[in-house]
């Protein structure tokens, strides 16, 4: 005899031997292509990546947009042994246009000379943005025998 204890937000569904030996009588629905896709999560059955999942937070689309999946998309499929290290350039080119556009991507630097109160916080934090992707800085080593073994910290 089934029984069933509801224990705060869960519920606990007790069955017997006999009742599982009943083959299930449910039926799963077939993936509809009209259907919302806010609700399947990053990556979708078919292994597609979800643009419209909110954990993007709205990064597909807008000003930087396409820049963002190409780069996310590199970096999904990447099957380099440093997963993404081949998408340099995509993310590169993201973050440029990040730069070109200060009133929707601000800069670490903007954020605290907007709020003076957390600089003091996030003193010793650092983000990307402190590390500089100019030509004139030292290129990427590319053999991974020369790689460092740990990378520098900024400081």
């Amino acid at each position: 005899m089934t029984t069933v204890n509801e224990e705060g937000k869960d519920r606990v569904i007790f069955v017997t031997k006999e009742e599982h030996e009943i083959p299930s009588t449910v039926k799963l629905d077939e993936e509809d292509a009209n259907e919302d896709h806010e609700e399947k999560g990053l990556i979708l059955p078919s292994g597609e990546i979800n643009w419209d999942c909110p954990c993007l937070g709205g990064m597909a689309s807008g000003v930087c947009g396409e820049q963002f999946k190409t780069a996310f998309t590199c970096f999904h499929f990447s099957q380099e042994e440093v997963k993404g290290s081949d998408c340099l350039e995509q993310f590169s080119s993201m973050q440029e246009c990040f730069r070109l556009h200060p009133e929707l991507f601000p800069q670490e630097d903007d954020l605290q000379s907007a709020n003076p109160e957390s600089n003091a916080e996030q003193k010793d934090s650092s983000s990307i943005s402190d590390f500089s992707t100019s030509k004139e800085s030292d290129p990427l080593p590319t053999d991974m025998n020369n790689m460092p073994s740990q990378l520098p910290v900024a400081s």
